[in-house]
């Protein structure tokens, strides 16, 4: 293993950043496997196990079972020696975000409630988790008046991304049933036009607009096949103004009743989600995709139409599997690696790597005789 990779709490629920440490299966120095279990953490909505995504020992590790981490927060390293340190002067993944009193717990929906409203961030209690009740209470003392939240329109749902997969998800959507959509938010399209017959209504600073109507959910509509950071860049945007992220499964799609679905996952029509399979937070599940039993899919990844998972399969966060593409059993595709339409993956694959299209991995080795 060329560097160590840090083992990070993901984002449960984007109203909640914050989880339990529940359950810790691994001690310090300890050899891991990929795949092993390193934890268990759990919110008011979920719960989630955390597994190594590459071979190694764990080194750093620290926090116990029962207390409360943040999302982002670095747990521990799985580094390929036992005495391995991090580099001098490296800054921590928990280091407080700029402006936010030490000390002070807050969900992102109430720090963007609180900016908007000119509340001092200084003047909130520390110890208990502030909420949006607890900012708009803050507001009210400030103004003498009384601060009504929002009306909240469970049915109204926003359209983060006019491209192609936001043309898709347009029609999973009304499959559905379930949503009423008000529009789309597009960073590059022009505020009138239309997509899909829905409306253009502007750029991501529309969302403070859309939020004081009752409008609090959003879907994220940008694939990211070429960039997954961007797909990540909007769920943060969502996040920030508030907006939840609801999991999407087309009525056509199936769905083991033991398989386990993190917010913002989409399943398009025709897939197939198995018996105890994990989708990681906003990984897209895309037409005609099987993902079968004990598989693990890492936040933000994108399963295209026709990929066929076998059992125990792992997905890396932000990893791209390309359409018509079959992996074997019991294969680990490490985080952000991109596979190439219509290759077989027989054995791992690391983090980062590219398999080219119709590419057999590892390619065979040819004996001259």
């Amino acid at each position: 293993m060329a560097e160590a990779k840090a083992v990070l709490i993901p984002l449960l629920n984007p109203n909640e950043p914050e989880a339990t440490l529940v359950m810790l299966y691994v001690a310090e120095s300890q050899r891991v496997a990929a795949g092993d279990p390193v934890c268990v953490i759990e919110n008011t909505k979920s719960a989630a196990e955390i597994v190594a995504e590459s071979e190694g020992f764990i080194v750093g590790l620290r926090a116990s079972p029962g207390e409360i981490l943040r999302a982002g927060n670095r747990l521990c390293w799985v580094a390929d020696s036992a005495d391995w340190g991090p580099p001098e002067g490296e800054r921590g993944d928990d280091t407080p975000e700029v402006g936010i009193p030490e000390g002070l717990r807050i969900t992102d929906p109430a720090l963007a409630l609180a900016r908007r409203g000119g509340v001092d961030l200084a003047g909130l209690p520390r110890g208990p988790l502030v909420t949006e009740s607890d900012v708009r209470t803050a507001m009210a003392g400030k103004s003498g008046l009384p601060v009504a939240d929002p009306p909240f329109n469970p049915r109204a749902l926003v359209l983060y991304g006019g491209g192609g997969h936001g043309k898709s998800l347009i029609d999973l959507i009304l499959a559905l049933g379930m949503y009423d959509l008000v529009g789309v938010v597009d960073d590059g399209l022009k505020p009138g036009s239309d997509v899909a017959g829905l409306a253009i209504l502007g750029d991501s600073d529309k969302l403070a607009e859309l939020s004081a109507r009752g409008v609090r959910q959003a879907v994220n509509a940008v694939g990211g096949i070429g960039d997954v950071a961007s797909r990540v860049r909007v769920f943060r945007i969502l996040h920030a103004a508030g907006f939840v992220c609801p999991t999407l499964i087309h009525p056509r799609a199936y769905v083991e009743s033991s398989a386990r679905l993190a917010g913002g996952v989409q399943v398009f029509s025709n897939s197939y989600v198995g018996s105890e399979a994990s989708i990681g937070y906003g990984a897209i599940i895309n037409t005609s995709a099987v993902v079968s039993h004990d598989c693990r899919v890492g936040n933000y990844a994108n399963i295209s139409p026709g990929a066929l998972l076998a059992g125990r399969v792992t997905v890396g966060e932000g990893a791209l599997i390309g359409m018509g593409v079959t992996v074997n059993l019991n294969v680990n595709i490490g985080p952000e690696a991109r596979i190439g339409n219509s290759a077989v993956i027989k054995q791992d694959v690391p983090a980062g790597a590219v398999v080219r299209a119709g590419e057999v991995w590892p390619e065979p080795v040819v004996h001259v005789v």
